[in-house]
């Protein structure tokens, strides 16, 4: 059985994570206190705050957890053997058929039960 290490959690983490939250904030609201200014400019400024938030984030205890989650994760996605042209045309075909078959089943089983219904009780068009 595996056990989570013990991490230490610094206190200022939280006060890191307010202060990547507030400029994050502080580029919305520049973004659209400026109309005036270039779409260019406000945007640029905007990606540099959230780049800025991203740098303080990084240094907490949970944004190391996250960007290493992010590169495991990324170290999966690259083992999954993708299924090639022909098996997902494949795939495709019979699922495409199988749905066919099940409607028209459906669409049977409907049409007997409702005429039943409407032998049984007189009720029905």
């Amino acid at each position: 059985m595996v056990s989570k290490a013990e991490v230490q959690e610094n206190p200022n983490n939280k006060l890191k994570l307010a202060a990547a939250g507030g400029l994050v904030a502080l580029g919305v609201l520049l973004f659209y206190l400026f109309p005036e200014q270039s779409l260019l400019y406000r945007v640029l400024g905007l990606l540099a705050l959230v780049g800025g938030a991203i740098y303080v984030v990084y240094q907490t205890t949970q944004g190391r957890q996250a960007a290493a989650f992010f590169r495991d994760a990324r170290t999966e996605v690259r083992k999954v053997v993708w299924p090639t042209r022909a098996e997902t045309l494949q795939t495709t075909l019979i699922v495409m058929v199988i749905v066919l078959i099940m409607g028209v089943f459906l669409w049977l089983l409907d049409w007997l039960l409702s005429g039943a219904f409407q032998l049984l009780t007189g009720v029905g068009g």
